[in-house]
């Protein structure tokens, strides 16, 4: 999870718990017996970056953080003793959905344990899982903990040799693959890994047969001689305090990290997240498809519904291209998490299927949102009462809409990993589908601080700004039990990342308003500094030109150790089945266009031509986020509309749509060069 948007106009609490919508109780904690206490073993620091190395817990000796440490199996145990028979996971085969109880879960788990085990899984050595969410990927990852090994997830988008550096960072003895094509990635790499004693592929048959390499179905039959007292040592060996789970950080910046994550940083923040959110026992769902090798999806869809005997269910492979919004009607899930980009889209189509309306039928949506939208300020600012006809348009707009997205029964929707515009914020909330942003980090074990703003920490968290400078900006760090242990054979990245006293510096910049709200003001790496020694944060800016500009697509900055600032955009284009960016523009772009007498439909259309038009239109929104700007050195003086969008396999952005500054910097090397020419 990465840093979230956070804008003046949403700074006050929300409140939205306290409206009919989304009225939580909070869930009954379940109950921790002594005999489930879990052994913590000495350790002198708050940090390690040695994988079999334990480190000191941040215990608070009353209150939220003062819950005793479990270990993974504990929390899995106390959940199937009193929830066994609830569903547990939910997927579609051949059409119809098959579901698994807690303790066919269980069970599942201790069976993939033990196989592991026969595999000759080492502990604390990795099992990497590469491929989509599946009940086969939560299998492999919680049997992994239970056999002592490290469970760490891959990007499906990484090339071999990323495959590759992350399988020999945690010395890998076994790759759990999805498919034939994720199979390959490994087989062009597996010689170079000498920890690799086998390859399992979890979904369809082998296309070859080959040493070492099995089905899931064969792999989970190896360990069926393995007697239960034998995984039942290990798994009675663990400690809290000892590393279960790697999450590797993206890489926007170079090779990524390995984040060490304990046992009690998962189990604590999956009980501080889901009490801090109001979750209820027994009563969640939701639907898992982002990708599990981030910490965001995980700890929704896998820890906390395991802590809170949710239920959870998972999208096709597709989901991302278009699946996603059927699944989500035939769930109807009771939280709802996605990234930006997810909420975009949706807003996008909801967008374009309005523009086809009657006029009648815009008159009544256009003043149902009027209404949603002050009611939602009215929730978040703790005003009781809601507009006169609320009712009338709850009835006529609001529910359908909720309905037609399959979130009819959603409490919770949340928006993380990277910024989000106040447009798209303020489109749902006129909606009154509230989206609560989650600000945290890897490195925190996912979230830190939720809703509209940043003044809720999780349970028994604590923030504080490091060093600010005149205008209250200071780095923003962390402190709790979901801080992580280090980055996995990196020492000096650690200690640049933990302070002694066990605060997690986030390299964010953020300050405190008269109120006491918290706003995240920048990131410090992406940080541009002109030649005039002028700090500018890049975000605010670029979310300001894409508010301003319907059309733009992306925006970044440039302008580090130069006389002034430029920009590159890209344009709103309609994507292909792989996910890559077509030179069709987006309904909505068309509308764009047609609204300034252009007729166009292509990217190519609007560059070859510099449509004077769209041209004119961009610079004036340009010119008016110039107007806002604090000084002339933050004004954009020169921009560009490259030829295509930003995508994943373009390799612009990373899994979570995050933008890699470097990365366009590189590809656009030139482009660069003659702004400044």
């Amino acid at each position: 999870m990465e840093l979230t948007s956070q804008t003046a106009a949403l700074r006050s609490p929300c409140n939205f718990m306290a409206c009919s919508f989304c009225s939580a109780p909070t869930g009954e904690a379940v109950p921790t017996s002594r005999q489930h206490e879990a052994s913590v073993k000495p350790a002198e620091r708050f940090w390690t970056s040695v994988r079999d190395q334990p480190v000191k817990l941040r215990l608070s000796e009353s209150g939220p953080g003062s819950e005793m440490p479990l270990t993974v199996h504990q929390m899995f145990q106390e959940t199937v003793d009193q929830y066994g028979d609830n569903p547990a996971l939910c997927w579609k085969a051949a059409g119809q959905w098959q579901s698994m109880t807690f303790k066919e879960y269980m069970q599942q788990c201790r069976m993939a344990a033990k196989s592991f085990l026969q595999l000759g899984l080492e502990r604390f050595h990795g099992v990497c899982i590469l491929g989509f969410n599946s009940p086969e990927w939560f299998i492999a990852d919680i049997g992994c903990i239970l056999a002592g090994g490290l469970a760490v997830g891959i990007y499906t988008t990484n090339s071999p040799e990323a495959c590759h550096y992350v399988a020999d960072n945690c010395q890998a003895n076994v790759l759990v693959v999805e498919n034939h094509k994720q199979l390959l990635k490994i087989l062009k790499v597996k010689d170079q890994l000498p920890h690799l004693k086998a390859i399992v592929q979890y979904k369809d048959e082998l296309e070859q047969k080959m040493d070492n390499v099995y089905t899931w179905a064969d792999f989970m039959k190896l360990g069926q001689d393995v007697p239960d007292r034998r995984l039942d040592a290990v798994i009675k060996s663990q400690s809290a305090n000892e590393c279960c789970t790697l999450i590797y950080t993206s890489g926007t910046t170079g090779n990524p990290k390995g984040v060490m994550l304990s046992h009690d940083n998962i189990t604590w923040i999956s009980n501080a997240a889901g009490s801090t959110i109001n979750l209820r026992m027994a009563e969640e769902s939701v639907v898992s498809y982002l990708p599990l090798s981030h910490v965001a999806a995980q700890v929704n869809d896998m820890w906390t519904c395991m802590r809170f005997a949710g239920t959870t269910s998972f999208a096709q492979p597709d989901a991302l291209k278009g699946s996603l919004g059927e699944t989500l009607r035939e769930v109807r899930p009771t939280s709802f998490l996605g990234v930006p980009r997810v909420w975009e889209k949706m807003q996008e189509t909801m967008k374009s299927i309005g523009a086809k309306s009657s006029f009648m039928r815009k008159r009544i949506a256009d003043w149902a949102k009027a209404i949603g939208l002050q009611a939602s300020y009215n929730a978040m600012n703790g005003i009781d009462t809601v507009p006169w006809g609320f009712m009338v348009a709850n009835n006529l707009v609001f529910r359908k809409v909720r309905a037609a997205l399959g979130l009819d029964r959603c409490r919770s929707c949340f928006t993380g990993a990277a910024p989000i515009t106040k447009d798209t914020l303020e489109y749902f909330m006129s909606l009154y589908i509230p989206l609560f942003e989650l600000y945290g980090m890897s490195e925190s074990t996912g979230p830190h601080t939720v809703t509209g703003s940043c003044k809720t920490v999780v349970n028994g968290g604590k923030t504080k700004l490091d060093k600010p400078d005149n205008d209250g900006n200071g780095e923003i760090c962390f402190y709790g039990r979901h801080v992580f242990m280090g980055y996995l054979n990196m020492p000096d990245k650690t200690e640049d990342a933990l302070d002694s006293d066990g605060w997690l510096h986030s390299g964010d910049l953020g300050k405190h308003d008269c109120d006491g709200f918290l706003f995240i003001t920048g990131r410090i790496k992406e940080l541009i500094i002109t030649a005039g020694g002028e700090n500018v944060a890049p975000v605010p800016i670029e979310d300001s030109v894409k508010e301003e500009v319907s059309i733009i697509s992306n925006a970044m900055l440039v302008g580090d150790k130069r006389k002034f600032l430029s920009m590159f955009l890209t344009l709103k284009c309609v994507v292909d089945d792989s996910g890559d960016p077509t030179d069709e523009l987006t309904p909505l772009a068309i509308e764009f266009c047609q609204q300034h007498g252009v007729t166009t439909t292509k990217v190519s259309d609007i560059i070859g031509n510099k449509e004077p038009a769209i041209y004119k239109a961009i610079q004036e929104g340009v010119d008016r986020v110039n107007t806002k700007a604090t000084s002339n050195a933050q004004k954009i003086q020169k921009w560009k509309i490259l030829p295509q969008d930003f995508s994943i396999s373009g390799g612009e952005l990373g899994p979570t749509m995050k933008l890699k500054r470097p990365v366009v910097a590189k590809m656009y090397q030139e482009e660069i060069e003659q702004f400044y020419s």
